[in-house]
């Protein structure tokens, strides 16, 4: 037999007590960020097939999901807005309208949990005819004017009670042009948490389902990441905190843990990593199909996402992660 192993890691594996107590990864529910789908109407509640325990609800609805959520210790919101097709165009006319039931709710929301935090998604493909996040002439995705469209529809989710706004469209430019907006109408205190890795992921799927968003014609690789590139984030995420960006995000996360590590060491804002709607469905059908623990899993993952240094995580298991932290 051996005795004389100058090292034993075992030692600090041996029980439950000794495991906790050197465990250097936490998660809380401080850390999470529970993206709900929002739509118009009276008391609906639509479930998303492609995500199953999610669905799209309307004001009563997601009234009642904040509040349970909130129960658990998750007062971190992102709100996504499901648009009927008749109220799209080519201008997303409709994502800047005072008539627009997704700033309602989140005047609803906050009026009822003003503790809440509640993050928007300023984007145009939610309420445009086209799908995509930027004007389209000609087959192309114009950059510089989206930019002003992006700029009046952060400002009225500003003067809808929304915390911090959410820039998720990967529009060059459109970081600073929103700080600028927002300080000129009053709202130098709304944050900004910028999509600034944002890749041209095939793991969208189910949330453009859940909105009905997809592009009507080609895709987002002229403007979203290619999922090759590292060191292009850094790019975007030194020139996000020079326009103004107060925290940054990485998105998708699963695929993304390098990209997630690199931004956490080159800056010094917050890192929010975003589980998304494919990473989700696909340990959910596992689940379902008895090929994985979807507890075990999902916890692993969220983990995962912590060590590697994002201090927040928006996530669709939020409230089942709070629910096994007890």
């Amino acid at each position: 037999m051996i005795h004389d192993l100058p090292q034993r890691p075992r030692r600090n594996r041996s029980s439950a007590a000794v495991r906790g107590m050197v465990r250097e990864t936490h998660l809380a529910p401080g850390h999470l960020i529970f993206p709900l789908f929002v739509l118009d109407g009276p008391s609906k509640r639509e479930p998303i097939a492609s995500m199953p325990g999610i669905d799209r609800l309307t004001v009563d609805h997601a009234l009642r999901e904040v509040e349970s959520a909130m129960e658990l210790g998750v007062s971190s919101f992102v709100l996504f807005p499901a648009v009927e097709e008749d109220l799209k165009d080519a201008r997303a006319s409709y994502g800047v309208s005072k008539e627009n039931f997704y700033l309602h709710i989140a005047r609803e929301i906050k009026q009822h949990f003003p503790e809440a935090w509640l993050m928007s998604d300023v984007a145009m493909d939610p309420y445009s005819s086209d799908g995509h996040d930027g004007v389209v002439q000609e087959g192309q995705i114009e950059n510089d004017l989206t930019l002003p469209i992006l700029a009046e529809m952060a400002v009225v989710q500003a003067e809808a009670g929304f915390d911090s706004i959410g820039p998720s469209d990967m529009m060059d430019g459109r970081v600073g042009v929103i700080r600028d907006a927002l300080d000129a109408a009053g709202h130098s205190d709304t944050a900004i948490l910028s999509y600034t890795a944002k890749y041209a992921s095939a793991f969208y799927g189910p949330f453009r389902d859940a909105l009905e968003s997809a592009p009507k014609l080609g895709d987002k690789k002229t403007y979203q990441m290619d999922p090759a590139n590292r060191n292009e984030a850094l790019r975007e995420a030194e020139l996000d905190m020079a326009e103004g960006a107060d925290m940054l995000m990485v998105k998708p996360a699963l695929c993304y843990l390098d990209v997630i590590l690199a931004l956490k060491e080159y800056s010094d804002r917050p890192i929010a990593a975003y589980n998304v709607s494919g990473e989700y469905a696909m340990l959910r059908a596992a689940a379902e199909k008895g090929w994985l623990d979807y507890p075990s899993v999902m916890m692993e993952q969220l983990i995962a996402f912590k060590r590697s240094g994002a201090s927040i995580i928006a996530s669709y298991s939020a409230k089942d992660a709070v629910n096994l932290l007890g």
